[in-house]
């Protein structure tokens, strides 16, 4: 089963916007270069689109997934209950870390995001660079 990267993003400030771009450089044992707010466990942010649109669908909204404030977005690609399990983006290779649980300023975008994206991992995972490299929106993802 393959998907596609949808979108990109990289905050460069603490608590700053999202910037999006059409590629980004991740560096292994690092992140994406450029990006702040990245831990030893979690160098980069993943968010499945179609989590996103069936939280929109409930909550009667239609907000931009930069408001979720993840560094990938993707689809086609199952993120729930994904724990230990390697992702392929082009060449770069993630092993993702576990649930990237939502916090309190998911409510700013819109009221009871932040409860429905703590349904089934619908607030996405984070992840460990493995392998680094250029990642473009449009690229394949698999596992």
């Amino acid at each position: 089963m393959s998907g596609r990267v949808e979108a990109i993003w990289i905050k460069r400030a603490h608590r700053g916007v999202m910037d999006g771009v059409q590629s980004a450089s991740l560096v292994a044992g690092q992140g994406i270069l450029g990006n702040v707010d990245r831990s030893r466990r979690r160098q980069v942010t993943l968010l499945e689109a179609e989590s996103w649109a069936a939280c929109m669908r409930e909550l009667g909204a239609t907000k931009d997934p930069a408001g979720r404030r993840a560094n990938i977005l993707v689809s086609g690609v199952p993120l729930a209950q994904t724990r230990g399990r390697i992702l392929m983006i082009g060449e770069v290779t993630l092993a993702i870390g576990g649930e990237l649980t939502p916090c309190e300023r998911m409510e700013d975008v819109t009221p009871g995001l932040q409860d429905a994206l703590r349904l089934d991992w619908r607030g996405g995972v984070f992840a460990q660079v493995l392998t680094g490299g250029l990642i473009r929106v449009g690229d394949a993802v698999d596992w």
